[in-house]
């Protein structure tokens, strides 16, 4: 096996060494390029546990579909090879295994939700339960009773995890069993039934959705995601409508963009029928495009199914055609060829976690074109709705129609996975008429028919000449394009007297500052917004006042998601965004830290708002702080594990080694919060990370210290192997800029707060251990007095103890592969203490019982 995948990833160019430069050929460094989309970690060693490599290793015969197609493009330079041997490393997983990791993680984060989130759970109860409503009565009320009864276990569990283990695993199981029951209605016999008036179909994949969450909660992530997947190819026109339409959005439509187009285009050529024609035509395209979209996402869900399987071979990439033309269609040659359906899955995934640089642009349909597609997706519903033995949800239609529709407005800006509350626009925002206006509709009864297109600029009659009806207009206007001109006319009157007290007095308010948002929200023209973002930044310098405008006007920073998608305005975007300081409170999408990642790659270059100047890359070590840091313990471990899954630890310890001393601490604190997160990554930041650096940091920290590096020396010196613990000493005993690394601890040591210095100590005892034990060394009499000094319970407090405790565990030397220390696990184990190994600093509660068995032990009879 290993022999094999070396040559299989040595003929897909995967070598040791070879680098792809995205944008310098010269500043790229070894070893950080593979051709994976950008952020899937391509590096990591040892990602599973060791006896698991084998199994979770997923080889390809040909091609990697992450890693096979390369883009040979006059802009991509060419490999080069380093002067390091050519062949990989034997224990660097399958570069699709770790892609496969991070679709395991985008499809985890949904069911994960369901058992955090209150909100979120009742919602897909609800929506569960308008698809379960019985429309009429029968002999198979068992089925309802089981899947009520696998429900209700579910929500107990989720509510009450303090259960015994025992009393869990039992619950589990019978979960299982009775959800098992619900979703074999899917066989080939009866999966096109129904019982008592519901479809099989919607029945099993409501109850797939809940095997998903059942194995989320056993931690088989794997599993849980083939579930959820299953639930798209059991009922695609359910999942991808009603059940779980944004991850629907976030996972599948990147895939049927080309879908999408056709569809716009056929409704062009119908713009001008007459009412009746159009009526009867509208009706045809309708059914085909959904047809063809729910074949596609069933296409695709089977395709990353067998994709998660162990030991699978790589499937074939599903290609989902264009429909057949309807007979009424003049026949033409299709303009959409370009967005063909066979896709290129390493593109796809950056898609579903970035969108797309050039679909985005030039794909992104205009409100009307929306508006009409979801008439027609409830036409079609409707008509589906006439036998009742083929219900298609009509129970739901009707109350999810400003749901859908909102949603449908959201495809191209907002995919997420996480289903928030339907919070799409700020109620403080006035909807543009522009928006709704050139759709005009006739309604008669269930036929509702789009009146010809109207452009945008036929609606504009207003001149704007001077500063006063430019704020007038911003303040006021319904008309976008009129907004739109005012906010060029401001920034052109704020150049002009070079934002002097007048000109800020009388545009930096309230009313213009809230109406420039929405044009920022709803305008598509990238000079407009650069514009916006501009002004809105100079006025965020200029007051604070102005700063908690914004983030009142925004409270959930949708805007700013909006903008991050943005190809071309991102890291502009990122500098606003850090200039107002936004609390992690608010940033509760799923999306932000791939948005953020990307910034962090791409945002090396000062970005110039007028005259605000600032680094993305400051502005994305701010947000990655908020999203580490900023919430309860399991969001924080949640995000960090989301940075290691999508390859951010390679950006992470690239600017570890450059740029401004700032960001080089943060990048290293970042650094400790992911393998917190995943251990299973410490291996791969030891053997990476450059070691000299480390020192330099430390030198340039000796006048204010945050911690963030010894922090990291500490995570990276819990490894599993003392030969490895042993390498790494020896690579940071080397020194920096020809200063003894000893030297530069022991000088650390005498300045570090009280709760580092024994840490740092027992760094420093480890160092110097590696030379002769028995000679005298002031090094090691200084390491060892400053951890006799943490000891000491009446001079230090519970948290330096600790510090002091962690020491001597590093002293010890015995970690697992996630970097748990295993000696007091053991010490508990001989103790009598076998189902209490948790972490025993910190449950004192186990303390106490062995001191009160030793205390009976010693008592004289």
């Amino acid at each position: 096996m290993a022999s094999s995948l070396q040559n299989l990833l040595k003929e897909e160019g995967f070598e040791r060494g070879k680098e792809i430069s995205l944008r310098n050929p010269s500043s790229a460094k070894p070893d950080e390029s593979v051709a994976l989309p950008i952020y899937i970690c391509h590096a990591r060693k040892s990602l599973g546990k060791p006896n698991h490599d084998a199994e979770e290793s997923v080889t390809r015969n040909g091609s990697s579909v992450f890693s096979s197609r390369r883009v040979s493009n006059s802009d991509r330079s060419k490999p080069k090879s380093s002067t390091n041997d050519d062949t990989p490393r034997r224990d660097e997983p399958a570069i699709d295994d770790v892609a496969i990791r991070a679709v395991i993680s985008i499809l985890g984060g949904y069911t994960g939700k369901y058992i955090k989130d209150e909100s979120f759970r009742g919602m897909i109860k609800g929506k569960c339960s308008s698809c379960l409503t019985r429309r009429k009565t029968g002999s198979d009320d068992g089925v309802f009773e089981n899947m009520k009864l696998g429900i209700e276990s579910i929500d107990s569990l989720v509510q009450n995890p303090g259960n015994k283990k025992e009393l869990r695993m039992k619950t589990l199981r019978n979960s299982i069993e009775l959800l098992s029951i619900v979703a074999s209605l899917n066989s080939k016999k009866t999966r096109n039934g129904s019982t008592c008036g519901v479809p099989n179909s919607h029945l099993s994949a409501c109850a797939q959705l809940y095997l998903s969450i059942v194995y989320k909660l056993e931690k088989n992530h794997r599993i849980s995601a083939r579930h959820l997947l299953q639930v798209f190819c059991d009922s695609a026109f359910l999942a991808r409508t009603h059940l779980l339409p944004d991850l629907w959005e976030h996972l599948f439509l990147p895939h049927l963009l080309h879908l999408k187009v056709w569809y716009h285009k056929e409704l062009e050529l119908l713009s001008n029928l007459d009412y009746g024609e159009k009526e009867k035509r509208m009706k045809v395209l309708c059914k085909l495009y959904n047809d063809q979209m729910d074949i596609g996402t069933a296409k695709f869900a089977m395709y990353y199914k067998e994709w998660l399987k162990i030991g699978a071979k790589a499937p074939a990439v599903p290609t989902v055609p264009l429909p057949s033309s309807p007979s009424f269609r003049s026949s033409r040659r299709r303009s959409s060829d370009s967005f063909a359906s066979r896709s290129s899955i390493n593109k796809n995934l950056y898609r579903t976690v970035f969108g797309t640089t050039t679909e985005l642009q030039s794909i992104e349909l205009d409100h009307r074109i929306r508006a009409s597609m979801d008439i027609c997706h409830l036409q079609a519903e409707e008509n589906e709705c006439t036998d009742e033995e083929n219900y298609n949800g009509c129970n739901y239609v009707h109350n999810m129609t400003k749901t859908r529709r909102s949603s449908s407005s959201q495809i191209y800006r907002t995919p997420r996975t996480d289903l928030l509350p339907e919070t799409r626009k700020s109620d403080h925002f006035r909807l543009f008429t522009c928006q709704s206006g050139p759709t005009e509709c006739l309604v008669n009864g269930k036929n509702v028919v789009r009146h010809s297109s109207m452009r945008r600029k036929d609606n504009v009659h207003l001149p704007l000449s001077d500063l006063s009806r430019s704020i007038a207009t911003i303040c006021s206007s319904d008309n976008l394009t009129e907004c739109e001109i005012a906010v060029r006319l401001l920034t052109k009157a704020w150049l002009e007297s070079h934002g002097g007290p007048a000109i800020e007095a009388a545009i930096a308010k309230a009313p213009v500052i809230e109406g420039i948002l929405e044009v920022l929200f709803a305008s598509s023209d990238d000079e407009i917004l650069e514009l916006a973002i501009s002004i809105l930044a100079e006025f965020v310098a200029r007051s604070e006042v102005n700063r908690q405008i914004i983030l009142n006007s925004d409270p959930h920073l949708e805007i700013f998601l909006r903008l991050l998608r943005n190809s071309g305005l991102f890291l502009k975007a990122a500098v606003l965004l850090y200039l107002i300081k936004p609390k992690a409170k608010q940033m509760i999408s799923t999306d932000w830290v791939p948005l953020v990642l990307r910034v962090l790659e791409f945002g090396e270059q000062l970005q110039t708002l007028f005259t605000v100047r600032c680094s993305p890359q400051v502005a994305a070590f701010y947000v990655l702080d908020q999203l580490l840091t900023g919430f309860n313990e399991d969001r924080n471990l949640e995000n960090a594990s989301q940075v290691v899954s999508l390859g951010g630890l390679n950006l992470l310890i690239r600017n570890v080694e450059m740029g401004g001393v700032l960001e080089r601490n943060n990048a290293a604190m970042i650094i400790s919060c992911c393998i917190r997160a995943d251990g299973s990554c410490r291996n791969y930041v030891a053997d990476k990370i450059n070691k000299a650096s480390l020192l330099e940091l430390i030198v340039g920290n000796h006048k204010d210290s945050n911690g963030s590096v010894i922090a990291l020396l500490t995570e990276l010196l819990c490894l599993n192997r003392r030969t490895q613990i042993t390498e790494f000493l020896n690579d940071l005993l080397n020194g920096w800029g020809g200063l003894n690394t000893m030297h530069i601890l022991m000088v650390y040591l005498q300045k570090a707060q009280p709760e580092e210095r024994p840490l740092v100590a027992a760094i420093l005892l480890q160092l110097d251990l590696l030379g002769d034990p028995l000679r005298y060394s002031v090094y090691r009499e200084e390491a060892v007095e400053a951890i006799v000094e943490a000891l000491d319970c009446e001079k230090c407090n519970d948290r330096i103890q600790e510090q002091a405790a962690r020491a001597l565990m590093m002293l010890g030397g015995c970690f697992s592969y996630v970097g748990e220390a295993t000696t007091e696990n053991w010490l508990l184990e001989q103790a009598g203490f076998h189902e209490t190994l948790g972490d025993s600093f910190h449950g004192k509660e186990i303390v106490d019982e062995i001191l009160v068995s030793l205390s009976i032990m010693e008592c004289p009879l």
